[in-house]
């Protein structure tokens, strides 16, 4: 295993914090460290709210790599922008995001992998460039890390809420409203411990609605994230009597045949981590979502 030494001069405050700095890794993963007994001050392990002093030895026990097993497939991959730093890609509906139980090969990772020369690292082996998800029947924008210090950034952005993110979506019923905001907390259900819910004590979560059209029964949708909860737009559907159409997980059985819920990632947007330029970007709904909307729009006349 290799080690890091060095000896505390000018910094000051919280060794995890230091450490995420100082070795370009996310706080997480060093304070998995820490807790792993992989980082000693002064040869006596310490906990992540340890606060550094003036000629602390510094001791980092580095873990061995583990070699990546995701393999590269030549996958079709909508790369819609690429630099050094970052790729925007727009993933289809039906593509997992990365590897699982389940889901070993076909995943977005495994497109990456054979598409794009580098990947941050900053996640586990099997999320190479990961900085966010979408479901995998939810299709549209996401970003992808080329680098650690890029992948940070990224990671800082999103926690901040800096991002914007705007969804298209199709769901059931009529609203009494043309705008809106949904502000409800969510967590993993209680009753169903694979579903996410709105929880009393759950993590904030803020969605903004616009109505873009009216089908009777249907319609159709603009939300924006503020929060990025997991299943948020589903969830928060679901919990104002509007659940999104073709998700059977939190919607009706009884709903638009599809491939899955008519949910799109259709508008992403950030500031570049080297340029801090900002790019958006605009993804065209998928072919099976138009071809909704023009049978919706036929019945309703």
């Amino acid at each position: 295993m290799e080690e890091i030494n060095f000896v505390i001069k000018d910094e000051f405050g919280r060794i995890d914090k230091i450490l995420a700095e100082k070795l370009e890794k996310s706080r997480s993963q060093i304070q998995n460290w820490l807790k792993n007994g992989q980082v000693k001050v002064n040869d006596v392990t310490i906990k992540p709210n340890y606060k550094v002093v003036a000629d602390d030895l510094v001791e980092v026990t580095l873990p061995e790599v583990t070699i990546l097993n995701v393999q590269p497939e030549n996958l079709p991959l909508d790369i819609v922008y690429e630099d050094h730093d970052v790729v925007v890609v727009n993933k289809s509906q039906g593509m997992v995001v990365h590897p699982s139980a389940g889901h070993v090969t076909g995943t977005l990772v495994n497109a990456l992998l054979y598409h794009v020369d580098n990947l941050s690292s900053i996640n586990e082996v099997y999320r190479p460039g990961i900085v966010h998800r979408i479901d995998k029947d939810t299709s549209g924008l996401l970003m992808v890390a080329k680098n650690d210090q890029t992948h940070q950034a990224l990671a800082k952005q999103l926690k901040n809420h800096t991002l914007l993110r705007k969804y298209i979506a199709l769901v059931h019923g009529d609203f009494a409203h043309d705008t809106g905001k949904i502000e409800a907390p969510i967590a993993r259900s209680r009753e169903n411990r694979k579903k996410q819910a709105v929880v009393a004590n759950g993590k904030s979560a803020v969605t903004f609605f616009k109505i873009l059209e009216r089908f009777g029964d249907y319609t159709l949708v603009e939300l924006q994230l503020e929060t990025g909860r997991t299943h948020q737009i589903r969830v928060h559907m679901t919990y104002i009597g509007h659940p999104v159409a073709g998700d059977f997980t939190y919607g009706p059985r009884k709903t638009l045949k599809g491939n899955g819920q008519f949910l799109h990632a259709q508008v992403l947007g950030f500031n570049h981590p080297k340029t801090e330029k900002f790019l958006s970007f605009t993804a065209p709904l998928p072919d099976i979502f138009v071809e909704m909307l023009n049978e919706l729009r036929k019945r309703s006349f």
